[in-house]
């Protein structure tokens, strides 16, 4: 057979390109027919934001990496090693504060600002070491990240003998991973949309992401043009090392402890979220606005399998299937010359 004609590719390319936003819309109509109008109701909505705020915050950084031409498997792990710190410290800067008969919220916030000083330190110092290994010691992203997955995991479990970190302060588990604000928007969802707002801004209006971006599509042609390619992906590398630790905060928040096995496969959900959402594993070519609906996918399919009680382990088998569709299709989009979303 030969090539499809320019009119026929066009077309092909569009469909593809806006796809996944169809998918979505169908997804939701379907779910929301199969549960009789429960699923599009005003608390589920809620419910799925707040499902799918932490994998938008890991997959924001995700998409850096990917653009650039490199893959992070270590983020959930991450996760978890900043997790733990963080309410350690949480606990800690809590209990000394806290003495006395006197009731003042001026212990828990300063508590809190430090737990999350911590969270973001500890995933930016992990993705800058995946960062030096991988520009510095030549390590492939996929060998750094996989090492760094293991070693923070290991981490994670030696600080806390593998037992989570709790209880937690009951009033940061309700203002921070609570239900709701002024009972409507649920606290992870700003955040999230402020991590977005603030990625996609860095990738599209700074010198920054044009370098990402350049990266992506010909390294050698980047550093050729003048790109310090080897301060960029350090810089890439830290971006999503510090978002998948200010998870780690937020999620233990959310759970009500410091678990150090929580954040397993966050990592496939992250990387699914990116690549349903248009960013070529390939590198070069996506954006933060396609991986926001990507996540939003994410958690419209988990939070409706939850519903109509479709098992754990089915749900692994239906995301493992929906991941390998996004690349079939994105190899597609490469051949018949998109440029994705």
């Amino acid at each position: 057979m030969g090539k499809p004609d320019i009119g026929v590719r066009n077309l092909l390319v569009k469909l593809l390109s806006y796809g996944i936003l169809v998918f979505f819309v169908l997804l939701c109509l379907y779910f929301d027919y199969v549960t009789r109008g429960l699923f599009l109701s005003g608390s589920n909505i809620v419910n799925i934001l707040q499902q799918t705020a932490i994998n938008t915050i890991i997959a924001v950084g995700m998409t850096f990496v990917i653009i650039s031409g490199g893959i992070d498997l270590s983020v959930g792990s991450i996760l978890s090693l900043a997790g733990v710190l963080s309410t350690m410290s949480l606990l800690q800067v809590f209990s000394r504060m806290h003495q006395g008969p006197a009731v003042t919220a001026w212990p828990l916030v300063v508590a809190v600002l430090v737990a999350g000083m911590v969270s973001m330190a500890v995933g930016a110092a992990a993705g800058a070491f995946n960062g030096f290994c991988i520009t510095r010691l030549r390590v492939t992203p996929f060998i750094a990240t996989l090492a760094m997955m293991g070693s923070a995991r290991g981490l994670s479990m030696v600080f806390t003998d593998a037992v989570p970190i709790s209880p937690l302060p009951t009033a940061f588990t309700n203002v921070v991973g609570g239900p709701s604000i002024l009972r409507a928007i649920p606290p992870l969802v700003p955040l999230a949309i402020l991590v977005f707002v603030v990625g996609y801004v860095v990738l599209t209006q700074t010198d920054f992401g044009r370098r990402v971006y350049a990266i992506g599509g010909n390294q050698e042609a980047a550093r050729l043009s003048g790109v310090n390619v080897a301060h960029t992906k350090l810089g890439v590398y830290t971006i999503a090392g510090l978002l998948a630790g200010l998870s780690g905060l937020m999620f233990a928040a959310r759970v009500g402890a410091g678990d150090p096995k929580s954040g397993q496969m966050f990592e496939m959900d992250a990387i699914a979220a990116v690549v349903l959402g248009g960013t070529s594993l390939m590198g070069g070519t996506g954006s933060v606005a396609g991986t926001l609906l990507g996540s939003l996918v994410i958690g419209v399919l988990a939070v409706g399998l939850d519903i109509t009680d479709v098992s754990t382990y089915w749900q692994m088998v239906i995301k493992g299937g929906v991941i390998l569709l996004a690349v079939v299709l994105d190899q597609l989009k490469v051949r018949l010359g998109s440029v994705g979303l």
